[in-house]
């Protein structure tokens, strides 16, 4: 007997209820709310790895259960939830993440003035995000898809104070809404021409996987397409990736909880959870695979030219995220969702990395930095084991997910597997010249706080090591020889299969990447970079400026728009209000000259009348003479 997946559903309601714990207390209770956040993460994650032990099962039965939410005559919508496989480790990545970064803020946080308010963010976030993982349905899914997206707002404006917080804020949110309305639409389709307007994903993947003509090809298009665009708001894919860097104003807790497990997850999950829908039509994959592998080495080139740590990293992500998508595209989407199993736990030491050094010197800029390998030497190991997993180096994590994406690339399309080698190439170079710049060297800036730095508390290294320990680890579930992962993920077995090719291939990029890091940016770092920079300086300055895509944004949509606002503004004001200004103005002068008229004079009243009955008399007289 199940006796966890049955009462999965208390998952999200343990994080909920920190929520509401926290916000109840009020922000005195400042001790009280890590304690209450990070324990009821604790009890969520615990029963999340139940559930997962008992899916670890030999033919284990995916599970259902629910009731009646809304009934309009005939019709009945039910909500309720459903454990899978895929589910179950979604719902171990999520809450592990979530509860190592409570952890971790009990430290980052410590002097934050509005710490409590912060808990009980994080733990809204975290029960929304349950919540999607675990919907039965796209209805249900789609309410927790906007509570993320309210909670990222939350949490990425925290620091309110700052302007460009409230600007990154707005940005994330409004960007996120044009995907959000994609997704919208597709539900409304999935309404419309599902039997029985069931939303539920069992019947979803039941009528798609035996597609009998009840919904035509260009239908299934449209309504994958328009799911697609809510995958690529949340998840940054180009052209909607331009919230994700502007979300580093956000505490580094939450950037990490954000890209690694969270918010930016949950596009990759949604595809992955109507997946069906997706291999009903070829168009739909192509786009998906196409985007995907786009966004990967468009992000990666860009990351190479930043010099804020942590927008470094939010480009990685997207990278990353490009992967997952061409994987998906390409059909494979057990390497897809590998590679987000994996990339949760390397990304999230990498951010909350970054954060033990942001924590320690006060700046975010890696050209000030330097050094600091010899003062942080915990957060300078796990960084690097992180940085060698995200540049996919054998045998951490990253290599194996990478690969099993890769391979796929190499069999069915060789253009796209070039464009993944070189973002492959790309990453392994900017993580190297990230790690260098900071932990190596000597410091820039002569500045008091670089020279002093400390490592970080206890508090913030212990998840450090765990995550070090996962991204060394988390790989190992599937590999060229052993195939459990996606067999187990997609109930096919020897679902994946290596290619040595790829393999050495996947090898020599990140080892090249790493040698011109190290040559570019290592013992010569100051000559050899601005070489670099010298020789090819408008294509340097193109990568700084993100390719002046947010400048076209600006250009063409922010000022395109408040443009038509104000000739909408101007239009509402003169002719509008024009014409309604014109009916004042001559009911008035009709009323004034009534008002000349009835002046209670009767000669005045007399000679009107002696006018009228002329008026009337000429009228027929001159009407009897034409006719």
């Amino acid at each position: 007997m199940d006796t966890y997946t049955n009462i999965a559903w208390v998952i999200p309601l343990l994080p909920l209820a920190g929520f509401l714990v926290i916000t109840a207390l009020g922000r005195g209770f400042r001790a009280a709310s890590v304690w209450v956040g990070s324990a009821l993460s604790l009890a969520s994650f615990v029963l999340s790895l139940l559930v997962l032990i008992e899916r670890l099962k030999p033919n284990a039965v995916d599970y259902n259960n629910g009731f009646d939410w809304i009934r309009i005559g005939d019709y009945t919508l039910t909500i309720g939830f459903e454990v899978t496989n895929l589910t179950a480790l979604m719902l171990v990545v999520v809450t592990l993440v979530g509860f190592l970064v409570n952890v971790y803020s009990a430290g980052y946080m410590k002097d934050d003035e509005r710490i409590t308010v912060f808990y009980g963010y994080v733990s809204l976030f975290s029960f929304s995000m349950l919540g999607l993982v675990l919907s039965d349905n796209m209805l249900s899914f789609y309410l927790f898809w906007e509570l993320v997206g309210v909670c990222s707002f939350l949490l990425v404006g925290f620091w309110y104070a700052r302007p460009a917080a409230r600007a990154a804020a707005k940005k994330a949110f409004i960007v996120t809404r044009i995907g959000d309305a994609g997704l919208f639409l597709a539900i409304l389709l999935l309404f419309w021409y599902m039997p029985e307007h069931s939303l539920s994903f069992t019947m979803i993947e039941s009528v798609f996987d035996h597609q009998g003509g009840t919904i035509t090809a260009g239908i299934t298009t449209l309504i994958a397409l328009l799911i697609f665009l809510g995958a690529v708001g949340k998840s940054g894919q180009f052209p909607l990736h331009v919230w994700l860097p502007d979300a580093m104003e956000g505490p580094t807790p939450i950037s990490a909880l954000i890209h690694a497990a969270t918010m930016v997850a949950a596009g990759v999950f949604l595809v992955a959870r109507t997946f069906d829908i997706f291999q009903a039509s070829e168009a739909a994959m192509t786009t998906v695979a196409y985007v995907g592998a786009f966004t990967a080495i468009f992000a990666a080139t860009i990351a190479l030219a930043q010099n804020d740590m942590k927008r470094i990293l939010a480009y990685s992500t997207i990278s990353q995220l490009g992967f997952m998508m061409l994987a998906l595209g390409l059909g494979s989407w057990t390497a897809g969702i590998f590679h987000l199993f994996t990339h949760a736990f390397f990304k999230a030491l990498l951010f909350l990395g970054a954060g033990s050094v942001i924590h320690a010197v006060h700046t975010q800029n890696i050209q000030e930095m330097g050094g600091l390998g010899k003062s942080m030497r915990v957060t300078a190991w796990t960084f690097a084991i992180g940085a060698l997993a995200l540049s996919g180096i054998p045998p951490l994590s990253g290599f194996w997910s990478k690969d099993a994406i890769l391979t796929v690339a190499l069999e069915q399309n060789p253009l796209l597997f070039v464009v993944g080698l070189a973002a492959a190439f790309c990453t392994a170079l900017y993580m190297t010249r990230l790690f260098v710049l900071v932990f190596l060297g000597k410091p820039k800036a002569a500045k008091a706080s670089i020279a002093g730095a400390k490592e970080s508390p206890a508090v913030m290294t212990a998840p450090l090591i765990a995550l070090a320990a996962l991204a060394v680890i988390a790989g190992f579930v599937e590999t060229p020889w052993n195939g459990w992962f996606a067999s187990w993920l997609s109930d096919e077995a020897g679902a994946s299969h290596g290619s040595a090719l790829a393999i050495v291939l996947s090898i020599a990029a990140g080892m090249l990447g790493i040698v011109s890091g190290w040559l570019l940016f290592g013992k010569r770092r100051e000559r050899s970079g601005a070489g670099f920079a010298e020789r090819m300086p408008g294509l340097v300055k193109l990568a700084e400026n993100k390719y002046y895509i947010d400048e076209g944004y600006e250009a063409v949509f922010v000022k395109g728009l408040r443009g038509l606002g104000t000739a909408l503004a101007a239009f509402d004001k003169y002719v509008i209000g024009g014409a309604v200004k014109l009916a004042g103005v001559c009911a008035n002068a009709a009323g004034k000259l009534a008002l000349r008229l009835q002046n209670g004079q009767v000669q005045t009243y007399s000679l009107a009348a002696v006018l009228g009955i002329v008026v009337i008399v000429i009228a027929i007289i001159g009407r009897r003479m034409l006719s």
